[in-house]
């Protein structure tokens, strides 16, 4: 038994030297140094020999039966280690006391699975342990440390105390003879490895000098246990390790953990390396600069960051040709940046300053081209039907090639969304062969978005137009100003108003941006404005524009815009072949009826993406191309139609008018109704707006008025209480278009007739019997195409507005065009109203 000297000195809980005749272990300033004392007169015997042969002899009789355990939580301990660990003073101090107290100073380390904090479960610790003498316990703030000197192998037979500090039945298993030159193979392998891993890693040096400080290269078993605890595997593999005791199985796995790490610190060591070269290559290239610019200096060649800024900026105006007053506010700038200091939050403002001023194409025009048959190919191309809105274009661009340019040219493009508004400016541009710029203005409400902020506020940006200037390189795009009707206005000012000098052909040659502070020229400029109408644009705007309409698509044109243009598309996006999927022109057409019956086709080109996004399901999931799509197949695809069909109304009192929205026309049916016959009295419903409530209070009257002259009793209406009711009541609706309408509905009730042939009507009535003109008249005409009448009432002041339908949209029409109310009367009711004319007039 080795004899040891206890000591509480100096905070050290205990301090265990052995003193051996054959050994001394000293651990001074938390290190483990073993070092020989008897040495043989040559001093050559080596200390690894002394732990391999003399230590383990001497302690082989003294190792307990019974062990205190002290859980491990990172990884296991291995017997060839020697090692500082710490743990928890409150969880363990009379664990360590304890060993303190026993002679042999001996512990049981076991590997704890799963343990963070705290005492484990007796069965989260391994059976397979390494006894370790403690060297040198010291408490320190709440933690105990000590050295940690592996012997050998243990294994818990049974627990004798499951609760700190843990106590244990144990025996040290024998390691069975084996192989001895399949050992020295495996050995000589294991050391190969190790001396790849050295020079990868520093720290590896240090634990193989530590190792051989107490055993020696030969020695197989110390050598596998050292080499497992070498790696930084984890620690079941790790407990695989410990737990196997035939030495050859244990070099086996061994040899699998260290070739792991040897690849992995390989990696490590490359991707360390890479880094170390890069930023070698940095610093290589910083210096070689400092070099470079101190030759340069001492030649007199070099040049200064601000010195190349300047003469990047002068250049850009090379060819260019700028007015007087802005070449001297930039001579008067690059003299400002010459003289600032890089540093100085001024130097910074003019140079952002001089970068957007140069960059401007002063006096850079690209040259129009007004080939009329290549811009009528560009419009056919791009778009199908509006052949009035075509023929307007080609029209302007004649103008312009007769005048040899279109300086002044403002157009404003009117229609309901989705008809292809912004598509026909990008296909002017091109006709033209000019650059396009385009950006929304709905919404805006700061006047500096179009004239820039001022260069005092902090972040100040020149205007949009500068800025689709700087982008297009050119001085004479076509930029497009989307939205026009929705633009707002705030505290911050009127953009409306800020656009009154831009689309003023007069003034914009002298455009004045806030930030510029230099005028340039935007006569060149040709400029498109898209809106959805007309009443929310201010009158001083809407007068600097020349208005082209686009009132929307019939079905026909929708079916074919979606047979050329819509489908291809839909199909190319969904990753789908023609030999996979085909619809049929009809299922289009039965989209474009029941689901899509808005002017535009956008919502169209939504429902054929919903259609290929389900039929690339069906193909993954085994159906068989090529799918056709035939309009029995929609309500799978699209389910319900959204619509039903639009027919003329051909009830009693009830009568199908027409309508403008901003989606495009539409019918509405005009229903009037005789409620009672106990007193008179008038009543509509439908969400009527104010100006339709006194449409129809003025259609009341004149009916009321004029019953007999009309061929009606003209007492029906003394006891009668009438309503008036214009279906879909969640809808507001106002206007004075629909006086003629229910006025007729009002005489149907009145003469108990209903029309004698399906006709639809719009117009405004005096309270005298006259029909004024209304607006809208090609979206409504459409709109009575679409419910299948072919008849329809117009005023007589609107005929000009049906002369300018295009005469595809007319064929099959039949238009009446009245300036009175008896006229309607006569074309809805016939005779009777005639006789009672004929009657009045005798």
């Amino acid at each position: 038994m080795i004899p040891v000297a206890v000591s509480h000195q100096r905070g050290h809980l205990l301090d265990i030297a052995p003193c051996s005749p054959h050994l001394l272990i000293q651990t001074e300033k938390g290190a483990f140094d073993s070092m020989a004392t008897d040495l043989d007169p040559e001093g050559q015997v080596q200390q690894a020999e002394l732990l391999e042969t003399a230590v383990p002899a001497r302690i082989a009789d003294v190792l307990p039966d019974r062990l205190l355990i002290l859980p491990l939580t990172q990884r296991p301990f291995f017997p060839a280690q020697a090692m500082p660990i710490v743990v928890d003073e409150k969880l363990w101090e009379a664990t360590i006391e304890r060993v303190g107290s026993t002679p042999h100073k001996l512990i049981g380390l076991s590997y704890a699975r799963g343990l963070v904090d705290g005492v484990p479960d007796i069965e989260d610790i391994a059976t397979t342990g390494t006894v370790a003498r403690i060297h040198h316990a010291v408490r320190d703030q709440g933690r105990i440390q000590f050295i940690a000197e592996g012997l050998q192998r243990f294994q818990v037979q049974q627990w004798v105390r499951q609760n700190p500090p843990l106590l244990a039945q144990v025996a040290y298993p024998k390691v069975p003879d084996e192989n001895a030159n399949e050992l020295r193979a495996y050995a000589l392998a294991i050391i190969n490895k190790i001396k790849e891993l050295l020079p990868l890693n520093p720290l590896y040096k240090e634990q193989l000098k530590a190792y051989l400080d107490r055993f020696g290269p030969d020695q197989a078993a110390p050598l596998t246990d050292f080499a497992a605890a070498l790696t930084s595997a984890r620690g079941d593999d790790l407990q695989e390790i410990l737990d196997t005791v035939p030495l050859l199985r244990r070099m086996e796995k061994t040899l699998v953990l260290v070739q792991h790490e040897l690849e992995v610190a390989g990696l490590e060591s490359e991707i360390r390396q890479r880094v170390e070269e890069t930023i070698s290559k940095h610093q290589r290239e910083f210096f070689l600069r400092e070099q470079l610019k101190e030759i340069q200096r001492q030649l007199g060649i070099s040049k200064d960051d601000k010195t190349v800024e300047i003469e990047k900026f002068r250049a850009r105006l090379d060819g260019l040709v700028i007015p007087e007053a802005a070449q001297e506010r930039m001579d008067d700038e690059f003299d400002k940046l010459q003289m600032l200091e890089s540093g100085s939050p001024e130097f910074a403002v003019t140079r952002n300053y001089l970068d957007t001023l140069t960059s401007l194409p002063w006096g850079r025009y690209s040259s129009d081209h007004f080939d009329l048959a290549e811009s009528r190919a560009i419009l056919e191309r791009d778009h199908y039907g509006l052949d009035d809105v075509k023929q307007r274009i080609v029209e302007f661009l004649a103008v312009g090639s007769a005048r040899g340019n279109t300086a002044g040219s403002i157009l404003l493009l009117v229609g309901p969304p989705g008809v292809g508004k912004s598509s026909i400016g990008r296909s002017i541009a091109d006709a033209m062969g000019r650059e396009f710029f385009r950006f929304s203005v709905g919404g805006m409400r700061d006047e500096a978005e179009i004239k820039g902020h001022r260069r005092t506020y902090i972040g100040a940006m020149p205007g949009k137009l500068m800025q689709a200037l700087r982008e297009c390189g050119t001085a004479n795009p076509v930029i497009m100003l989307d939205e026009v009707d929705k633009i707002g206005a705030s505290y911050q000012g009127d953009p409306a108003s800020a656009l009154l000098e831009v689309l003023d052909p007069e003034l914009n040659r002298d455009f004045l941006d806030h930030y510029l502070d230099v005028r340039f020229d935007l006569s060149k400029v040709v400029f498109i404005c898209t809106a959805n109408q007309l009443d929310t644009i201010p009158r001083p705007l809407l007068d600097r524009m020349e208005v082209i309409r686009l009132a929307g698509y019939i079905t026909e044109e929708k079916t074919e815009i979606a047979r050329r243009h819509l489908w291809p598309r839909v199909r190319a996006n969904a990753g789908l072949k023609a030999s996979q999927i085909r619809i049929q022109p009809t299922a289009l057409k039965a989209i474009a009826n029941d689901y899509a019956r808005e002017a535009g086709v956008r919502n169209m080109e939504k429902l054929l993406n919903r259609v290929a996004r389900k039929a690339v399901v069906e193909l993954l999931e085994g159906a068989r191309p090529p799918l056709v799509i035939a309009p029995g197949d929609l309500e799978h695809y699209l389910g319900p139609p959204n619509f039903r069909r639009q027919r003329a109304a051909d009830a009693v009192g009830v009568v199908t008018g027409l309508a403008w929205t901003s989606l495009g026309g539409t019918t509405l049916n005009i229903e009037s109704g005789l409620v009672h016959r106990k007193a008179r009295g008038f009543k509509l419903t439908g969400q009527l707006g104010e100006v339709m409530r006194e449409s129809a209070e003025i259609a009341y009257s004149y009916v009321t008025a004029h019953l007999g002259a009309l061929g009606a009793n003209p007492e029906f209406f003394d006891t009668a209480f009438v309503h008036v009711h214009v279906p879909e009541g969640a809808t507001p609706k106002d206007g004075p278009s629909a006086g003629i309408t229910m006025a007729t509905a009002l005489l149907s009730l009145a003469l108990d007739r209903k029309l004698r042939r399906p006709i639809v009507m719009t117009g405004e009535l005096t309270l005298t019997g006259e029909v004024l003109p209304v607006g809208g008249i090609r979206e409504k005409v459409i709109a009575g195409q679409r419910a299948g009448v072919k008849e329809v009432i117009l005023p007589e002041a609107n005929r000009s507005d049906y002369e300018l339908i295009p005469a595809y949209l007319r064929k099959g029409m039949k238009v009446h065009f009245v300036e009175r109310f008896e006229q309607v009367a006569e074309l809805c009711f016939g005779r009777t109203a005639k006789a009672a004319q004929r009657k009045k007039r005798r």
